[in-house]
């Protein structure tokens, strides 16, 4: 699927906004699968596993969330915490009909993804989810834990406590910026000071190899040229809120969960998973951390794969 042919959106209201929906499969109602973009992201990131989920049966349903794409973008930044992120969700699915659905996520659509399942359980059947395991909600909220072990250059941090000067710098290089992130194969990245992604933004020159087609980046650009990149950023900036709010459910994912790492993906993996998602299985591809970009092949077998070994049990 090339962004010639990638499915024509429908904007949806949910939960008091907006959402710019795609889908493939159509014909399989009944058999709902959600995919949920990261950061900086969009649903054409699925353009490889739509047709494949659509021609195994399912149907694909592919949102922009709020602050992406055609998507409203709230101006609070309160009103993207997990509550309202998955409420999205939970919304999606009335929309449709649907009580309950199989979630893929990456990235930050994986926190998305995780969130849902501990606040909403009755909706989410199963989960699979790419790069970002299940997050342990230690005794420090996250952002505070990320600052004492990583500093105030983690773009984590930068974020949070330096409101707006990423946003302005990414909107300043939204094509250079785009071009040198969504790379593979690059070497290990020289010691710089100040905050990486920021420095990347700048970076005349991209290193590795680009995942995209020029086409296909072009989709992206001019989504991020549209929409900004406050709205995405506002996740990070709900990471201690979020940790507040997940204080008082259950800790415990329950549902049948799949988790797929890209084995030169930076983000870091979790030591003790099974403890909090202990119907669990892994899958590790040989990529960095763009999976279903950079492997779709193999990303798609491997959520086949597990979806019918659930559908058989």
């Amino acid at each position: 699927m090339t962004s010639t042919d990638f499915p024509k959106p429908t904007l949806i209201p949910v939960n008091g906004v907006e959402l710019e929906v795609f889908e493939a499969g159509r014909e399989n109602a009944g058999r709902p699968i959600v995919l949920c973009h990261g950061w900086p992201d969009h649903a054409f990131t699925w353009r490889h596993q739509m047709p494949a989920l659509a021609a195994a049966g399912y149907h694909v349903i592919a949102p922009n969330q709020r602050g992406y794409g055609n998507s409203s973008r709230p101006a609070e930044v309160t009103d993207y915490d997990i509550e309202h992120l998955s409420g999205d969700l939970v919304a999606l699915l009335d929309h449709y009909g649907y009580q309950d659905a199989t979630f893929i996520g990456h990235d930050w659509g994986a926190f998305v993804v995780w969130g849902l399942t501990l606040l909403h359980p009755t909706r989410v059947n199963k989960v699979i989810n790419l790069s970002l395991p299940y997050q342990e909600r230690g005794e420090k909220p996250w952002i505070e834990f990320m600052e004492d072990m990583l500093g105030g250059d983690f773009y984590f941090v930068h974020f949070n406590r330096q409101p707006g000067v990423a946003d302005a710098v990414f909107e300043d290089n939204t094509a250079q910026f785009l071009r040198n992130l969504y790379r593979k194969n690059q070497p290990p990245p020289e010691p710089q000071p100040g905050m990486a992604l920021i420095n990347l933004a700048r970076a005349q020159t991209p290193l590795g190899e680009p995942i995209m087609s020029d086409s296909e980046l072009a989709v992206l650009v001019s989504a991020f040229e549209t929409s900004g990149f406050t709205g995405g950023i506002n996740w990070y900036r709900n990471l201690d809120r979020n940790w507040r709010l997940l204080a008082d459910v259950d800790s415990i994912i329950h549902q049948p969960a799949l988790v797929i790492y890209g084995d030169r993906d930076p983000v870091a993996r979790s030591e003790n998973l099974a403890e909090f998602v202990p119907n669990v299985e892994v899958v590790c591809l040989d990529c960095g951390h763009w999976i279903q970009q950079e492997k779709p092949e193999e990303t798609n077998q491997a959520i086949l794969n597990w979806l019918d070994k659930r559908d058989d049990a």
